[in-house]
């Protein structure tokens, strides 16, 4: 930990991270969105990280930090170990293949299969993987334990001043990008590299600037850490947003966002995926769960309306094509299009009929349904999950099943029933 007002990197790291990633990591574009203008009322610009090398921000930290090993004093002959979702890992394995560097990576089990994929790809024979069964913070010590006895160089993804100020070099860019009353600038948080970056720049640039951080309800570790005024382990973590399911907020990262951010703000799962979708629809952005998050936060979540433009980071854009139908359904389900109910039906002909007819309108379908006949019983139950055109007709359809001879219950999503069933 590092007391107040003494922070472990400067804008003077960031300033030499951007000498050493010049002509290596791209100067990725800051794109208006009409889309969120328009929702918002003031003008809203993304900034593309989903487009950088490796498809994400990770590989600017990376490379600064495995840089030092390979022109620094530090030992040129030993290899690095890292611990990450995806993004990070992605980083590590370019940036080892370009400067010649061995590396082996701990990926938890939850990684997409399309980023592991991509990180054989991009490492080559300079990176072996290592999945482990478990969570972020699982891998992360199995790498720790690793660096331990084998002598490799921790490359942490967001808890090391070198990482941070690689980060930091978006910045530097949107320093130079944004218009120049732009208000605010929303990050994403995992471990918190990223906003403790950027804001290091932005804060000694931009000093008027509102910085927010964002994170996902549930892995909202950085939000623990600054309520308890110290890191804290999080009792639970939802992965489906992997780019940030951190547990723990790091201590170097959590010094300095404790001083420089603004305030953290959280996004439902849901909203994310609404706004996954959105980008890909309205923008042609294919951001991963954790790229849409500031996105989200502009759209719903923000404090207070900025009273001009608003810069979000789309970090990352490594999304495994095979989760749409995932995120299709909480989307939808978020937003009140979707519900399900348990229907207990009189085993009897024309039964499924006089429900369709007496209870659904015509602008409603059954997207799901599972029914087990048994024999031995005069009624049976259903899984049913029911579309509708808009949130507010839900009352309508519940007055209807009320008054419908079935017995029908509808299931609360948060419930264990409802993650048993669906």
């Amino acid at each position: 930990m590092h007391p107040h007002g003494e922070l472990p990197v400067s804008a003077r790291d960031v300033e030499e991270a951007a000498k050493v990633l010049s002509g290596v990591a791209k100067c990725t574009s800051l794109d208006y969105s009409e889309r969120l203008s328009k929702e918002v009322g003031v003008d809203v610009y993304l900034k593309r990280e989903d487009m950088q090398v490796c498809r994400s921000f990770k590989v600017r930290g990376a490379y600064r930090r495995i840089f030092d090993l390979a022109h620094g004093e530090e030992d040129s002959n030993r290899q690095v170990v890292c611990a990450s979702a995806g993004n990070h890992a992605q980083g590590v394995a370019w940036s080892c293949a370009q400067m010649g560097i061995k590396g082996t990576i701990f990926l938890p089990s939850n990684t997409p299969r399309q980023k592991r994929q991509r990180i054989a790809t991009i490492g080559g024979p300079w990176v072996n993987q290592v999945v482990v069964d478990g969570s972020f913070d699982i891998a992360n010590q199995a790498a720790q334990e690793f660096a331990e006895s084998s002598g490799a160089v921790m490359v942490h993804p967001f808890d090391d001043p070198l990482t941070i100020a690689g980060q930091g070099t978006i910045g530097v860019e949107l320093d130079q990008q944004m218009p120049a009353n732009t208000k605010t600038v929303l990050i994403p948080i995992g471990g918190g590299g990223l906003a403790a970056g950027i804001a290091t720049w932005l804060r000694q640039a931009r000093p008027h600037l509102q910085i927010i951080g964002v994170e996902p309800q549930g892995a909202a570790s950085m939000r623990a850490a600054l309520k308890a005024d110290t890191p804290v382990r999080l009792d639970e973590v939802d992965s489906f947003v992997d780019g940030t399911a951190v547990g723990r907020a790091g201590d170097t990262t959590f010094a300095v966002i404790r001083e420089l951010v603004d305030e953290v703000v959280t996004v439902p799962t849901g909203a994310v995926c609404t706004e996954m979708l959105d980008l890909y629809h309205s923008e042609g952005i294919i951001a991963e769960p954790a790229g849409a998050l500031a996105a989200a936060a502009i759209r719903r979540y923000l404090p207070q309306i900025p009273q001009g433009p608003v810069v979000g980071i789309v970090s990352g854009g490594n999304n495994d094509l095979s989760r749409y139908a995932e995120v299709q359904e909480r989307s939808l389900r978020h937003e009140g299009l979707r519900h399900y109910f348990l229907v207990t039906f009189p085993q009897e002909p024309g039964a499924l009929r006089r429900f369709l007819a007496d209870v659904l309108a015509d602008d409603q379908d059954i997207v799901h349904f599972e029914y087990t006949k048994k024999n031995n019983r005069e009624t049976g139950p259903a899984l049913v999950g029911i579309d509708i055109n808009d949130a507010a007709d839900i009352t309508a359809l519940r007055r209807r099943m009320a008054a419908s001879p079935l017995h029908v219950e509808q299931l609360n999503p948060d419930s264990q029933i409802f993650r048993l069933l669906v």
